[in-house]
């Protein structure tokens, strides 16, 4: 967007509801999951809500999705990334102005190639009009703000999925006086799809008496995608020899299992 020199436009991005004095805009689904039949168009339906006192000029736009070396999300232009589903996508209607208090029901019109196959990715992006705020530059510039709100869509083509989740590089550090037991390992998505794993802690005693369990929040991994996970437990053990059972959950039913065996020192037992 071209500018004048004597103004400056603030773009506040995110993928939650943004305000301002003047604006408050909301996305429904903040996600999209959804499986799809290789060269059938379908549709999803979303709404953006006006809590605003003001109406809203809006326009939409579709990137990728995917993920740097760092594993954070990025938003690459349409068609540049590894499995892109932004140039399949079609919203109607494109542009809209949303009164004060209300809201706009939208579609995505969506259609897949015959020949996908596993997951593909895209975010549509709601964005308003830059509006003027109460703020200026250092150089007395007058700033301007927009909203940009989005919708991770994540597709996966019907029973294409290849499942291949890799468990490394386990680390377990026992509870003592000061903190509890922390359990971190790698998961390396090799799938052709995203998946969700969630990752079930239980330990036991020699005498396999199940002596506490806990469970991870589910994380997203993209195809390709290598990550840390950590599952805590903050309760109490004697001194003596457990057994950390780890089982990560993902692709609905799929499981992979890990057992680590660790000592509590009399030292750093709580009891």
């Amino acid at each position: 967007m071209k500018t004048s020199p004597n103004f400056v436009i603030l773009a506040l991005l995110t993928l939650a509801t943004t305000v301002t004095a003047a604006q408050s805009v909301g996305l429904a689904p903040a996600q999209i999951v959804s499986d799809f039949k290789p060269g059938v168009p379908f549709e999803q339906e979303l709404s953006v809500a006006n809590n605003g006192s003001e109406a809203v000029e809006l326009h939409v736009q579709i990137t990728d999705l995917w993920y740097n070396d760092k594993n954070e999300k990025v938003f690459p232009a349409p068609g540049t990334s590894p499995r892109s589903a932004a140039n399949w996508i079609q919203f109607v209607p494109e542009r809209f102005t949303v009164r004060a208090g209300g809201s706009q029901k939208m579609k995505a019109i969506i259609t897949p190639p015959v020949d996908a196959r596993g997951g593909y990715y895209a975010v549509l992006f709601v964005e308003s009009k830059p509006v003027l705020t109460n703020k200026q530059t250092e150089d007395g510039k007058r700033v301007f703000t927009n909203m940009r709100i989005g919708c991770l869509v994540l597709l996966t083509a019907k029973n294409t999925e290849a499942y291949n989740v890799n468990l490394n590089d386990l680390k377990l550090v026992p509870p003592s006086n000061n903190q509890g037991l922390t359990l971190t390992f790698a998961v390396d998505n090799e799938s052709n799809t995203h998946v969700f794993p969630q990752a079930r802690l239980a330990i036991l005693n020699p005498e396999h008496k199940l002596m506490g369990k806990a469970e991870s929040e589910l994380k997203r991994y993209l195809p390709g995608q290598k990550d840390l996970m950590k599952v805590d437990w903050n309760g109490e053990l004697y001194p003596g020899d457990y057994t950390a059972v780890l089982s990560v959950i993902y692709g609905g039913t799929r499981a992979d299992t890990r057992q680590v065996a660790f000592t509590v020192p009399a030292r750093t037992a709580s009891k």
